[in-house]
């Protein structure tokens, strides 16, 4: 089993169902048409991950590929560029709901299954103290959204969560799980 994913809280997720994997990456462009919408984005960038595999899976290979995206009034928010734009993406995730998609793609030589799980998300509403104080002393880059919920910004925004947590985090694992025996 391949997990082709950089993140580490993939990886400590997958590692916690007591899965044998390996980590294996390739770089792939993660633009998408811009008619897609909500789950469609990250369906379509974990299918396109997958298929970079191509050439190396066999019979006894399943590659793991997952992308996660905040939906939020219509928008798409991937991982920040820079400073500003991760206090953009929290001043407007503040005081709403948002919807967390992750889309996940199983596939091996003869096989290839994607599905995507769905998350509510609400904050409270945030200070621009308190997005400071997070961007500052947390690293939001490399995350959908510019937060990470299982971080401080989790632990004092969060009101409700509909849905997986673990989704929020990247990677739904139950959902996982039961695909994979189906698999």
């Amino acid at each position: 089993m391949i997990l082709a994913s950089k993140s580490p809280r993939r990886q400590f997720l997958l590692k916690e169902l007591g899965l044998d994997f390996e980590v294996r990456t390739k770089e792939v462009d993660e633009s998408f048409p811009e008619t897609l919408k909500a789950q469609d984005i990250p369906l379509y960038l974990c299918q396109k991950k997958a298929d970079a595999f191509d050439e190396e899976l066999n019979d006894n290979t399943i590659v793991i590929t997952a992308d996660t995206i905040v939906w939020v009034e219509g928008q798409v928010l991937n991982k920040p560029e820079n400073y500003d734009d991760a206090v953009r993406m929290l001043q407007l995730l503040s005081g709403k709901m948002h919807e967390v998609y992750t889309g996940v793609c199983l596939k091996s030589k003869h096989k290839n299954k994607s599905f995507y799980a769905l998350t509510k998300v609400y904050f409270k509403k945030l200070s621009r103290q308190e997005i400071d104080y997070y961007i500052n002393n947390y690293h939001p880059y490399d995350k959908a959204g510019s937060y990470g919920a299982q971080e401080w910004i989790g632990y004092i925004a969060v009101e409700k969560i509909e849905g997986s947590y673990f989704n929020v985090m990247g990677l739904p694992v139950r959902e996982l799980y039961e695909e994979l025996l189906k698999f």
